[in-house]
């Protein structure tokens, strides 16, 4: 999403003293739409923005050289803290503020939404629905977490980090299908844009799973669950945000204080900190059953579409498409081998205009990889499983580990035929040149 490109679009209207809805009017265009422009979630047409760059006195060029600056150094993340009740979401605030503060960003934090709301006497009890309330709940905090990124852009540090005490996807656990999809329709997103606007999901498993003697809702009056409740919304949580590119579950396998220092590990690999690098391991395994995968609530399927660039030897450039149902995010990936399951990896979003343009640069001499990717949750763990159009019994399954000796089990319905890690005929970048192993 251009957040760049909206924030100044939301500037020019607010200097110009228009309301999104009377801007809206002058182009032709309805309030959503501005709003979404505004958001990051859409661009305008080229017509359109003629109609903007007339209706502001300035150039259509000078119009686009905001939408194309990107001479700003600055490193805005925003990452997602959720999970269930009773996980250490409050002191892991602490300890995120603390520890990142000494590392030299600037941490703000975007205050917990439903608490606020509930606590204030707007409750899904108080309103005339439940789809009405979570529609109220996800409104505020799109708006909030725009002022923030908005807040972020005009300070001084150039590394920020901006963690949001739950996020939009967390609403999903709390409605039915039916509900969620009205939610949606009525803000006019997808599930897509909301699920992948953020850049990292970090999801503390509740008390009630592994650690009961602690599980107490006395530190929230928002809260009510008993254990089994408890429990079961956890896992509500975590398929809620399934399918996004970089989720993370910390469970309580350990003793607290060690939770809270792999929470900051996590957050430290996915920020770079002090290097960018991931820990993978690969299995070729049987073709899985589709109709279980598809049947899973812990399980979401993503088409991906993946373009190879040229790029020095000793380093793998690439953009992806990924989304579902007509709907992607973009993304530049840059990696480089360490060792056979410890890589590198630096990633960027791209807008559909910036990856369009990466696809000029692509190498000719590999082709494009086409997958689709089943995203599961399961033992607390992320698994990816990649289909491939030229495979009928075979699939490739991925496991991204914090460390080079964390334990891991395999969901039983998945088949290994072997361990794939080191091999690379099997990496994606060998797969597009065309030649497949046998």
């Amino acid at each position: 999403m251009d957040y760049k490109f909206g924030d100044r679009l939301y500037r020019l209207r607010q200097s110009a003293g228009l309301t999104q809805r009377a801007l809206g009017n002058m182009v032709g265009v309805t309030d959503k739409a501005v709003s979404r422009w505004e958001t990051g979630a859409a661009k305008p047409t080229t017509q359109t923005l003629r109609r903007l760059a007339e209706l502001y006195h300035i150039s259509v060029d000078e119009l686009l050289k905001l939408r194309d600056e990107r001479k700003d150094p600055k490193q805005i993340t925003r990452i997602v803290l959720t999970g269930g009740p009773c996980a250490g979401k409050t002191t892991a605030l602490s300890w995120i503020k603390n520890d990142f503060t000494r590392k030299g960003y600037a941490v703000l934090i975007v205050p917990e939404t439903a608490t606020e709301l509930i606590t204030g006497g707007v409750a899904p009890w108080t309103c005339s629905s439940n789809m009405k309330y979570q529609q109220f709940q996800m409104k505020l905090q799109l708006e909030k977490e725009k002022i923030f990124l908005e807040a972020a852009e005009g300070m001084k540090e150039d590394r920020i980090l901006v963690v949001c005490d739950r996020g939009c996807l967390d609403n999903k656990a709390y409605m039915d299908p039916l509900e969620f999809s009205g939610v949606l329709a009525g803000l006019d997103l997808s599930e897509v844009e909301l699920r992948d606007s953020y850049d990292a999901v970090f999801h503390l498993v509740t008390a009630a799973k592994g650690a009961v003697d602690f599980y107490t809702t006395a530190n929230n009056e928002a809260r009510s669950e008993s254990v089994e409740q408890a429990a079961a919304l956890d896992d509500k949580l975590i398929a809620a945000w399934t399918g996004h590119p970089h989720l993370r579950v910390i469970d309580n396998t350990a003793d607290f204080e060690t939770k809270m220092k792999r929470l900051l590990s996590e957050i430290s690999s996915f920020l770079g900190e002090p290097e960018p690098f991931e820990i993978e391991r690969k299995f070729l395994i049987r073709y899985p059953d589709l109709s279980w995968l598809d049947s899973l609530d812990n399980c979401e399927k993503i088409e991906i579409i993946q373009t190879y660039l040229r790029s020095k030897n000793d380093e793998e450039v690439r953009v992806r498409q990924r989304g579902a149902d007509g709907h992607f995010v973009y993304y530049e990936t840059r990696k480089r081998t360490l060792s056979g399951a410890r890589r590198v990896e630096v990633e960027k979003r791209l807008s559909r205009d910036e990856y369009i343009r990466r696809l000029l640069d692509a190498d000719t001499r590999k082709k494009q990889i086409r997958k689709t990717r089943y995203c599961l949750t399961w033992d607390n763990q992320y698994y990816e499983i990649d289909i491939y159009p030229f495979w009928s019994d075979r699939a490739i399954l991925e496991i991204e580990l914090r460390d080079e000796e964390q334990s891991f089990r395999i969901p039983p319905e998945l088949t290994v035929i072997r361990e794939v890690t080191d091999d690379s005929a099997y990496r994606n970048e060998s797969l597009a040149s065309g030649t497949l192993p046998e």
